[in-house]
C-alpha cells in the first residue's frame, strides 16, 4: 500500500510541473516570456536546490534510489496521513490548474519587471492574492504526509520561507509598479487566505 502512495506522489508531481511547463509554453507561443526566475534577483535560484532534494526524496521512496536511510527513515508507520497527503496533493494540482487558468497571460514565474501584464484580481486571486504559491506550498506538504521523511520536511519548511520571501518581493514590486489599484486589492484579499 505504500509503494501505491509513493507512485501515485510522483505522478501527482510529474502532473504538477507538466502544468506549469505547458502553461509557459502556450504563453511562449504568444509571444510572452512566462519564465523569468532569476531575472531580477539571482537568489531566486535558492529555492532550486530544496526542489531537487524534494524530488530525489520523492524519486529515491519510489525506485529505491540510494539515500542515507536515516534521511528517508518514516517518521511515521501508518499510512493514514499518506492518503490525505495525497488528497492535498490532488487538490494543489487541481488550484494550480484553476489558478493558472485564472492568471492568463499575465502568469510568470519570477518577477518581469519588464511587460508584467495586468494585475490580475479575480478567478482564485478572489479568495487570496497568492494561490499559486499556496498551491505549492500544499502540494509540498502532501508529499511531505505521504514520504514522512526528514529530507521532504526539511526541504517544505526550507521552500515555505523562501516562498514567503518571494511573495514580500513580489508585493513590493507590485505596489510600485500597479500603484493604488494593488493597495486597493491588498485591503480587500488576503496575502495567503
Amino acid at each position: 500500500m505504500q509503494a501505491l502512495q509513493y507512485n501515485a506522489s510522483v505522478v501527482f508531481f510529474v502532473m504538477f510541473i507538466l502544468t506549469v511547463l505547458v502553461r509557459a509554453a502556450l504563453l511562449r507561443r504568444k509571444g510572452i516570456r512566462a519564465i523569468v526566475f532569476g531575472a531580477t534577483d539571482k537568489t531566486d535560484f535558492l529555492l532550486v536546490p530544496f526542489v531537487l532534494a524534494i524530488i530525489y526524496a520523492v524519486l529515491a521512496n519510489s525506485l529505491q534510489l540510494p539515500l542515507w536511510e536515516p534521511f528517508i527513515r518514516p517518521f511515521w508507520r501508518t499510512i493514514i496521513p499518506g492518503w490525505l497527503g495525497l488528497a492535498l496533493s490532488a487538490a494543489a494540482v487541481m488550484g494550480l490548474i484553476f489558478t493558472l487558468i485564472s492568471f492568463g497571460d499575465s502568469f510568470r514565474v519570477g518577477i518581469d519587471e519588464q511587460k508584467p501584464n495586468r494585475l490580475v484580481t479575480t478567478g482564485m486571486f478572489r479568495f487570496s492574492r497568492n494561490p499559486i504559491y499556496i498551491c505549492f506550498d500544499s502540494f509540498f506538504i502532501g508529499l511531505f504526509l505521504v514520504h514522512r521523511n526528514a529530507v521532504i520536511l526539511v526541504a517544505v519548511i526550507a521552500f515555505a520561507l523562501l516562498i514567503h520571501r518571494q511573495i514580500l518581493r513580489e508585493e513590493t514590486f507590485l505596489r510600485s509598479y500597479y500603484g493604488a489599484e494593488y493597495e486597493d486589492y491588498c485591503r480587500k484579499v488576503r496575502r495567503y487566505l
